[in-house]
């Protein structure tokens, strides 16, 4: 058992890197994975910082331009992995040009403290927006056994540097898989999970993970 999940992370590193290694160019080598920030957080200082937030993410509904997906629902969200989210958008192993520049002017503490902000805001439990059938969701609950270990049977994480994903909007998951598969986001996990998968399949688990009550949207009071 590892001491933390700092040391989990960087053995998942190691032993992924040297499966994948060989078969990688070095534009492909996955980043180092991300871990939580070590310092607790202060959501009444976030709320001031997640002033600039509000504008897409405390908009129930709400939409990316381009290309067109919900922005995500962050109430009930583990705020370890809000962390390692704002992180990765900082260091540029994700892609989304206004996120990054958000992340960029934030401190670790910065950090810390908007997602304690977000992670405390009450909520009941939703589903997310979703145009998946029933077919869909069923075959994505089939087919999601390889999910469980991190993000729960029913998409509620087993530990909290990893997110919950029941609940989330359909649109934002199908998004964010496929920028795992493609490399937008580099994961070492995510990215060979993912890459062998068709684009059924990742519609599939977009709407079983939408169709399970969780998250909850995040409106301005």
């Amino acid at each position: 058992m590892f001491a933390s999940k700092t040391a989990f992370l960087a053995a998942a590193s190691v032993t992924l890197a040297a499966v994948l290694g060989p078969n990688l160019s070095r534009a492909q080598q996955p980043a180092a994975p991300l871990a939580p920030i070590t310092l607790e957080g202060d959501a009444a200082r976030g709320v001031v910082l997640a002033e600039t937030c509000n504008g897409c993410h405390g908009v129930p509904g709400s939409h990316n331009a381009y290309p067109s997906y919900h922005v995500p629902k962050l109430g009930g969200q583990n705020a370890d992995y809000v962390e390692v989210a704002l992180q990765g958008y900082r260091r540029g192993t994700r892609g989304h040009e206004t996120m990054q520049a958000q992340a960029a002017t934030l401190s670790d503490q910065d950090i810390a403290d908007v997602a304690a902000y977000f992670a405390s805001l009450p909520g009941e439990a939703e589903v997310g927006r979703m145009s998946g059938t029933a077919l869909q969701v069923e075959e994505g609950r089939r087919k999601a056994t390889a999910c469980v270990q991190c993000h729960g049977q029913e998409g509620i994480a087993a530990a909290a540097q990893w997110p919950n994903l029941a609940g989330q909007h359909e649109s934002y998951l199908l998004e964010a898989l496929t920028q795992y598969k493609n490399g937008q986001r580099a994961d070492m996990l995510m990215g060979p999970l993912m890459a062998p998968l068709d684009d059924a399949t990742i519609e599939e688990l977009a709407a079983f993970f939408a169709a399970q009550p969780h998250l909850h949207n995040t409106a301005r009071p």
